[in-house]
């Protein structure tokens, strides 16, 4: 072994300069987290400032119209034909407690969801129409869009209370569960990758792990939202359909199953949280 001075420096430097390394290293890495820190405060300033007149409002009241205003081939209102959950009509609370399952329909619904099946089913609108254009543009608001956020609004500040107990529910959020898990696309991603652990960001957003309550009410909360960046209203749907494209998934089938088991999943994860009602996104 080289005991020689030259190299007994020539290591002390290369200690001395790891060293130095790893401290630059953690002093970058601090500074990178007290930025982020700092945006985050600021941003919820500001959404706690345009919370006192949120645009989501001009969404409910255009919704309020739509769900009371007779219409369709069939021309009736879906405040005499459509059941939430809690009724005919009755939209109080429903919000909180979907997806649910609905024997009519013989399926697990969202709000979104059967929202749209009500237009289709008891307004007699086309599916294929309204599933052409089922998102915000900003130069367009869907009906069910200002629909739903009419329904969300009517359960501000109400618990989340999924209904698990009932089997056909229960059954969905095992199958969103695993679908959460499932690996695929030229990524290799699956929710989980980004959400099944606490702890991961990217750039400056924060992920929620969507396996715990605390978690999983970050996804729902602010859904139905104004998104500050396109100044346009968006569902939980189009959050949900977004994520499978930046999975690098095919786009999935407008209130499809595939949705509502995923739906069920975190909002069913979430239950017992207060939900705030419709928000503002960045």
């Amino acid at each position: 072994m080289d005991h020689s001075p030259q190299k007994r420096m020539l290591v002390g430097a290369l200690s001395t300069l790891g060293a130095l390394g790893a401290l630059t290293f953690s002093a970058s890495a601090l500074a990178q987290e007290i930025d982020h820190a700092k945006a985050a405060i600021e941003f919820e300033k500001f959404r706690a400032e345009m919370e006192d007149s949120n645009p989501s409002e001009l969404f409910e009241l255009k919704g309020e119209e739509l769900w009371k205003a007779k219409r369709g081939p069939k021309n009736v209102s879906l405040a005499e034909s459509c059941d939430l959950g809690q009724g005919i009509g009755k939209i109080e609370g429903a919000y909180v407690q979907m997806p649910r399952y609905f024997a009519d329909a013989d399926a697990v619904m969202d709000a979104e969801r059967r929202i749209v099946w009500c237009m289709v089913e008891k307004q007699g609108f086309k599916f294929d129409d309204i599933a052409k254009k089922p998102f915000a543009t900003d130069t367009f608001t869907p009906d069910a869009t200002n629909l739903v956020t009419y329904v969300a609004a009517h359960s501000k500040n109400m618990k989340i209370a999924v209904p698990l107990k009932d089997p056909k529910v229960k059954e969905a959020w095992e199958i969103g569960k695993e679908m959460a898990a499932y690996r695929a696309g030229p990524y290799d991603f699956s929710c989980n990758t980004c959400h099944g652990t606490d702890g991961k960001r990217i750039r400056m957003q924060d992920l929620p792990n969507l396996a715990t309550a605390a978690g999983a009410i970050k996804g729902v909360q602010g859904w139905p939202g104004y998104r500050m960046t396109g100044g346009i209203q968006l569902t939980h749907q189009w959050r949900m359909t977004d994520c499978f494209r930046q999975q690098r998934f095919p786009a999935p089938k407008y209130t499809s199953d595939a949705i509502a088991y995923l739906l069920t999943y975190m909002i069913g994860n979430a239950n017992g949280q207060v939900y705030k009602g419709p928000g503002i996104k960045r």
